[in-house]
């Protein structure tokens, strides 16, 4: 499936950025223009069921990782994932070829219903959802990306949920760096545990916290995201 894409910049140099789950391009609203200045062009998809590209019968992670492909060029000075989008990221690095990734708090590993994690508290949220538990999550966000999650929440598909089912409990840690790479971790992060980073780190992976940030570094703390990509970017 061709993404829909939106497009920061007109440098010589391309970042791509891939979103979470629920979330789209929009979640990017400040990281893509701040890569714009530092002379990138930035494209940004919006994955299968979310924002505005297509919805569809199948929402494995090698569908997401196809589409990615099939929609953003390889070769890439850099590319970031976030969450759902690291996961995908992970999966398409070999054949996107960028020269660098950052994978920022990635779904490296879905807890199991006992563990806390369930597809169905998932896509009831989308109903249920209201702005004053968003604002209650995520009381760091400015007021606009508060805004954001309520559209993005809309326009999301909650059955791409259930295409996660397979990976629930397997972890998904990278063998190895395909392409040098930072992982980004929330503090603390969910999905990836402590002896994970650990792991992670004897495998040649860069990883860097950010202190006190939650699960969508970006915009709980834009600031701290962006001074933990120094020398990445």
């Amino acid at each position: 499936m061709r993404l829909h894409t939106h497009t920061w910049g007109e440098g010589d140099r391309v970042a791509l950025l891939i979103h979470g789950i629920m979330a789209d391009h929009r979640t990017w609203r400040r990281v893509g223009p701040a890569l714009a200045d530092k002379g990138y062009r930035v494209l940004a998809v919006d994955l299968r069921g979310h924002g505005a590209s297509g919805r569809a019968g199948s929402y494995t992670p090698q569908d997401y990782v196809d589409d990615v492909v099939e929609t953003l060029p390889a070769g890439a000075e850099l590319a970031i994932g976030h969450s759902l989008g690291g996961l995908a990221l992970s999966l398409a690095v070999e054949r996107l070829a960028p020269r660098r990734v950052v994978y920022s708090d990635p779904a490296w590993y879905l807890a199991t219903p006992e563990e806390g994690f369930d597809p169905a508290q998932f896509a009831a949220f989308k109903v249920t959802a209201t702005r004053e538990q968003i604002v209650t999550l995520s009381p760091r966000w400015e007021s606009v990306d508060v805004d954001i999650e309520m559209e993005t929440l809309a326009a999301w598909d909650e059955s791409s949920v259930q295409g996660l089912a397979g990976s629930v409990g397997v972890d998904l840690l990278p063998a190895r760096p395909v392409v040098p790479s930072l992982v980004q971790l929330a503090d603390p992060s969910f999905l990836v545990s402590q002896d994970r980073a650990e792991v992670l780190r004897e495998r040649g992976f860069e990883v860097r916290t950010v202190e006190g940030a939650g699960h969508t570094i970006h915009r709980d703390d834009f600031d701290g995201f962006m001074s933990s990509l120094d020398g990445w970017i």
